[in-house]
């Protein structure tokens, strides 16, 4: 199984960055997948999510309107769109996979996070 993120970088503020992660070794399409950022000296936290027939996104209220994600079933990707971006979304941003049955966690995997630096 591997989860694999990429397209973090330095950016300007009001800039913006398309994350990817790139999922295999498991059924992709069967997955809820989510975004996930960690500041310095700051807890993990839910930034978006998007179930697995990406019939349904929701959004952290600090990223709502500036920030989708979305998902390709075909090439095993979500992405995360990131405009506006600002200084206070500076972290390393995690991909999520998790899957369902009868509403019960039972599998979940975790990328190994990319940098997201947004700074003047």
């Amino acid at each position: 199984v591997q989860v694999v993120e990429s397209g973090g970088g330095l950016v300007q503020p009001g800039g913006s960055l398309r994350l990817s992660c790139a999922a295999s070794g498991f059924t992709f399409s069967r997955y809820d997948m989510s975004w996930y950022r960690q500041a310095p000296g700051k807890e993990r936290e839910l930034v978006a999510g998007i179930t697995y027939t990406g019939g349904r996104t929701n959004y952290a209220d600090s990223v709502k309107g500036r920030f989708t994600i979305s998902r390709d079933n075909a090439k095993n990707t979500v992405y995360l769109q990131m405009n506006s971006l600002k200084p206070e979304d500076t972290a390393v941003y995690y991909c999520n996979a998790r899957y369902f049955e009868f509403l019960r966690l039972v599998d979940e995997y975790w990328g190994q996070g990319t940098q997201v630096t947004v700074s003047s």
